[in-house]
């Protein structure tokens, strides 16, 4: 059986002109990544969230300011997951 051609590609620079007749050049934009800051927020407040919400269910009547709270404890758990997961739009 034949073997395929192997052939690397060269990065073209051709630089292209414009409707106006200027010469513009193609430039790679580094974007880097999202800083570690970010990623242990995002991280954190799913974590939180999570175990708000498993605290709240296991343990929620004994612990006297959730039980305060009621059914508040639920809108809180799923804020934090909520504004976690919404972070990871951002990630890159």
């Amino acid at each position: 059986m034949p073997k395929a051609k192997v052939t690397k590609d060269t990065v073209s620079t051709t630089s292209t002109t414009t409707s106006t007749g200027t010469t513009r050049t193609p430039v790679k934009i580094n974007t880097g990544g999202t800083p570690l800051w970010y990623k242990i927020l995002m991280f954190g407040f799913m974590i939180v969230g999570l175990l708000w919400l498993v605290v709240n269910y296991l343990a929620g009547p004994q612990i006297p300011f959730m039980n305060e709270i009621g059914p508040w404890n639920y809108a809180i758990g799923f804020g934090g997951l909520v504004i976690g997961l919404l972070m990871t739009m951002g990630w890159r």
